[in-house]
């Protein structure tokens, strides 16, 4: 395979705190190794729209802090056509590009593969979504950040939450998986987690109310998942408005709250180890890969793998939750 000479760097689909940090150390790793940089704005739009720029270490400088993204994102429905993907690999040529790094969830690493496949390019991906949804890592970028934005938001609706003596449901993000709603509760001190994975196999919300969760506190704080699964916030508490009328219910959607910030220490430091293994993987010659992280160890995970396979929740997470919240 011939020599990576230039790699384009893009960032695609929701943004996540330490999408910069990666941005960053991508970039700064491969100028270390003699390899050229190019930054394209607006994720797989931007390859179409030739919105691509190059990038040397002054470009990186003073992002690591920032949440969002510098490259910017956007939806690309032309990229989901054969044409629009031959447009993309034009431009990159014309720019000299010959590797491709991704950062982004599930559905820019499938844009990835789709890319790689049809055109013999090499591309890694990092996982970069709130979500913590990919599989073949244990914790993804962007994920630590939302979980403490999650905590900090629950500590202050938890102080009227007692005032007011009420049951609060709080949605929180995670598309099809409740990592965030689940974590976020243990850290919370909430009284339960309701999440698609289990709502799959019990009711959750009738199990929690008769075995009796509100039977020692005057106020309760729940965290949902925002999953169709689940219904939602707002879905659980009209079931409860029918069912339990007893409670006195209110509703918080923390939304888009859950994706900005400045990025943890710990997403800060994740988004710089993969970025620097991204560049490792394509100097070794790999792609069509993710860079993952198991056990605190860097991974090469196949885009099939990470993408195809559901990643499970943690049952001993549920059972110290329960068991925290008596």
């Amino acid at each position: 395979m011939p020599a990576i000479k230039c790699v384009g760097i893009l960032t695609s689909g929701g943004d996540a705190p330490g999408m910069n940090a990666a941005i960053r150390a991508v970039t700064r790793a491969a100028i270390y190794n003699g390899i050229r940089v190019k930054g394209i704005y607006r994720g797989y739009k931007g390859m179409i729209t030739d919105e691509i720029e190059e990038f040397k270490t002054q470009n990186v400088s003073n992002i690591i802090q920032r949440g969002g993204t510098i490259l910017k994102t956007a939806r690309c429905m032309e990229f989901k056509t054969p044409e629009g993907r031959k447009q993309a690999y034009d431009k990159l040529c014309e720019h000299g590009i010959d590797s491709l790094v991704v950062i982004g969830g599930d559905g820019s690493l499938t844009g990835a593969r789709i890319f790689a496949e049809e055109f013999n390019m090499p591309i890694v991906g990092l996982p970069g979504t709130i979500d913590n949804d990919l599989w073949g890592t244990d914790i993804t970028i962007g994920y630590d950040t939302a979980l403490n934005t999650i905590m900090e938001c629950v500590d202050k609706i938890r102080d009227t939450a007692t005032s007011h003596e009420r049951l609060f449901f709080i949605e929180v993000m995670g598309r099809d998986a409740g990592f965030l709603a689940l974590n976020g509760a243990i850290a919370s001190g909430a009284e339960a987690a309701i999440i698609p994975e289990i709502s799959l196999e019990k009711d959750q919300l009738a199990e929690m109310i008769e075995t009796g969760f509100r039977k020692s506190k005057n106020s309760s704080i729940v965290l949902v998942a925002e999953s169709d699964v689940t219904g939602g916030a707002m879905g659980v508490a009209e079931r409860v408005k029918k069912e339990y009328p007893q409670f006195e219910v209110r509703v918080s959607i923390l939304g888009h709250l859950q994706r900005g910030g400045s990025p943890t220490a710990q997403d800060r430091i994740l988004a710089t180890r993969m970025g620097v293994a991204a560049v490792d993987a394509l100097l070794d010659g790999q792609r069509n890969v993710m860079i993952g992280i198991q056990n605190d160890e860097i991974v090469n995970v196949p885009f099939s793998k990470a993408i195809k396979n559901n990643k499970p929740i943690n049952r001993d997470l549920l059972n110290a939750l329960r068991i925290s919240s008596i």
